[in-house]
């Protein structure tokens, strides 16, 4: 496939289905912080406002034991005990997401394991005494093991999985198998996707069967010092081939959009048409795989590696809330940032719903200007952001939405 991706889905298993549906609303239902707050029982007490809200699809924390108490370095995959709480509180969660139709996302860290046992070298690139127990070849060899060189970039400090080994493929397939059918998560979520070549996503999808998947693909934007380029073709072009890569079965972060988005609200609103007029991130050339977002726990929470200016928050979520692409809510703007702006998040995915806006929708930029974005999307929702003034013409447009700095009318 070329440079603009196609959305012609041969359904090959349900999550094509969901694809070609294109209505998600995710949520990234945890921060940086939320190891230490009883995780699984707090989130358990939101899921009626999760679903009263619209959201479809919520990414959890990794739910197994890990060395770091974020869950970001596996040790014992086959362990649900983990600082976010008892197997039998995530069970419980799960049960209530299931009642309330909620699908639970999985955040799937294969990229690297912390080893048990010291071996070859010296280093903990064996994992004796729990399930999985691997020797040394299912280390690459550029962290410390036997194993081949990877197929991606080196993620540092820890072993990294070794994707070529067959047995070590064969028993990764075994334990998505085990989230999916005995645990009961629906969807994944890729962690440090540039660490192993896409390939081995899609024989992990094919083997698992997920609904939905999302993989974090996550490299720089083009800068030019600090300046952000106005062209991000390549940027976005490298998540397109990673989604292409995977057979297209799964989708990835737009994380182009969300560079040019947080730029383009601090009073560069012409950022967001691209030189042939489309939005500019991954969302204006394979709506259908990009899956849109402001923050999440690296870029924001009290990592703050990226961070989204907060005093334009809305705007975002008034932009990839309207627009198509998957759009993803960060749980510190839904749960922590107050009941107003809870309520706005949730009045634009109620207009998202209503007026039948997915992720193949089409979009007409109608002003993009220092101050002002406008666009009309799908022909029944119109929007604008920024300290300009606009509203469409003709009496059918009503307004359904509005706070600082944007609007939104439908028909």
């Amino acid at each position: 496939m070329g440079f603009m991706g196609n959305d012609h889905d041969d359904g090959v298993q349900q999550s094509q289905i969901v694809l070609r549906d294109g209505r998600e609303v995710l949520l990234q239902a945890f921060n940086w912080e939320s190891h230490k707050h009883d995780w699984w029982r707090n989130l358990e007490r939101k899921v009626p406002d999760m679903a009263k809200s619209g959201i479809t699809s919520a990414w959890l924390p990794p739910a197994t034991n890990s060395f770091s108490r974020e869950g970001y370095l596996p040790q014992n995959l086959y362990s649900l005990n983990s600082s976010y709480g008892s197997e039998s509180l995530l069970k419980t969660l799960l049960y209530k997401m299931k009642q309330h139709n909620i699908r639970p996302m999985a955040d799937i860290v294969i990229n690297h394991r912390v080893g048990t046992t010291q071996g070859h070298g010296g280093k903990y690139n064996r994992y004796d005494g729990v399930p999985l127990a691997w020797d040394e070849r299912a280390v690459t060899s550029c962290t410390g093991g036997r194993g081949n060189r990877s197929t991606g970039d080196n993620f540092n400090g820890v072993p990294n999985i070794d994707h070529t080994q067959d047995f070590v493929r064969k028993d990764i397939i075994g334990w998505l198998k085990w989230l999916r059918n005995n645990v009961g998560f629906q969807d994944f979520r890729f962690d440090f996707a540039r660490g192993y070549s896409a390939k081995y996503v899609k024989e992990y999808i094919e083997g698992a069967k997920p609904i939905f998947c999302v993989g974090e693909y996550w490299d720089s934007c083009n800068y030019k010092g600090t300046y952000l380029d106005y062209n991000q073709d390549s940027h976005r072009q490298r998540i397109i081939n990673w989604i292409d890569a995977t057979g297209q079965l799964s989708t990835a972060f737009d994380f182009t959009t969300k560079g040019i988005l947080q730029e383009a609200v601090k009073g560069q609103l012409w950022r967001l048409r691209d030189a042939q007029g489309k939005p500019p991130g991954v969302i204006g050339w394979w709506p259908s795989r990009a899956v849109t977002f402001l923050d999440n726990h690296d870029t924001g929470s009290t990592q703050g590696h990226w961070p989204f200016p907060s005093s334009h928050v809305m705007e975002g979520y008034a932009y990839i809330l309207t627009h198509p692409g998957i759009p993803s809510i960060f749980y510190d703007h839904f749960y922590d940032w107050g009941s107003v702006m809870h309520d706005q998040i949730a009045k634009l995915i109620q207009i998202r719903k209503q007026q039948g806006i997915n992720s193949r929708s089409p979009v007409r930029i109608i002003e993009a200007q220092a101050n002002l974005y406008a666009a009309i999307i799908g022909e029944k929702v119109c929007m604008k952001i920024g300290s300009g003034s606009w509203c469409p013409v003709g009496p059918e447009w009503k307004l359904a939405a509005h706070g600082h700095q944007y609007a939104v009318w439908h028909k």
